[in-house]
């Protein structure tokens, strides 16, 4: 590094963490696990935890410490915990704000507009003149509609129901059967204890697969995900721009058929000028954009 004081951002996932550190155009990335969201027992614990991890890699003093954490939309006063933590340890002015929100400011560049995400969960943040909303971003139990997790689910509905005649016959139970076991075996894969919703989503490419093969159950389930995701960017705002974020989204035909609704919904999909990480460095360094009140900011 430089002779200058660095800043660095955290986006905290419950899969992994991700630490930037930026000194002038130098740019280091470190990446460590992540931990179960604020909103979580024991979260910030966990979350700080996490973080130190990474932090134990620099060795600088911070002159801002931006962090996009997993949980902090629905827990404020957590998120405001961790802001004065992180302080603490670090010496740097730090802001904590939900993962959504710094994805929401790097894909745009802070300007208004919509951040969707279409990965194992689903969300639609949206930023206009009239303020911000949040769509979805319920979880697998409530909604995470079109998510790859929800694809999951349907795959495995759809082969259960084909299974004992409810439904009309198709290539997923192949699919199914290689991937997980017979149509009978399906439930005690789903009561395993281990976490079900990146499980799900790991059989959403094959759904996408056999969609753009012509299988007609599979097309059904890849349509209503186009639908549903549609439905919640266009919910959360009404401005025109929309970044689209998230692993289904590397799959080339559905984020053709994604893009081709938003469209039809009015929507001009915009590619991401950034990702969460510049999203939570930006924040860190400014105060007079419309998510800062998402931001929990300490000294």
């Amino acid at each position: 590094m430089t002779s200058s004081v660095p800043s660095a951002a955290i986006d905290l996932g419950k899969t992994r963490c991700r630490l930037l550190l930026t000194d002038g155009d130098e740019r280091i990335r470190i990446d460590g696990d992540g931990a179960p969201g604020l909103a979580s027992s024991q979260g910030v614990d966990a979350v700080v935890a996490a973080i130190d991890a990474l932090l134990r890699h620099v060795d600088a003093t911070l002159a801002h410490l931006g962090v996009g954490a997993a949980g902090a939309w629905v827990a404020p006063e957590e998120a405001g915990k961790l802001a004065h933590r992180l302080a603490a340890r670090t010496g740097a002015s730090v802001v904590v704000a939900s993962d959504v929100v710094t994805a929401h400011l790097g894909a745009l560049g802070g300007e208004a507009g919509t951040l969707l995400i279409a990965g194992t969960g689903a969300a639609a943040l949206g930023v206009d003149a009239g303020g911000a909303r949040l769509v979805d971003g319920w979880g697998p139990d409530l909604g995470d509609f079109g998510s790859g997790s929800w694809l999951g689910r349907e795959m495995l509905r759809a082969v259960v129901r084909a299974d004992v005649g409810l439904g009309p016959e198709t290539a997923l139970t192949r699919v199914v059967t290689e991937r997980v076991g017979a149509a009978s075996v399906i439930p005690s894969w789903i009561a395993r204890d281990e976490p079900l919703a990146r499980r799900l989503a790991t059989l959403a490419p094959s759904v996408l697969d056999a969609a753009e093969s012509g299988d007609v159950v599979a097309l059904g389930i890849a349509d209503e995900a186009v639908r549903l995701l549609t439905a919640s960017a266009a919910a959360a705002s009404s401005s025109v721009a929309v970044a689209v974020h998230g692993g289904l989204t590397d799959h080339p035909w559905f984020r053709a058929k994604l893009g081709a609704s938003l469209m039809s919904a009015g929507r001009t999909v915009v590619p991401a000028a950034g990702d969460a990480l510049d999203g939570a460095l930006l924040l860190s360094r400014r105060t007079d954009l419309p998510h800062e009140r998402f931001a929990h900011r300490a000294e």
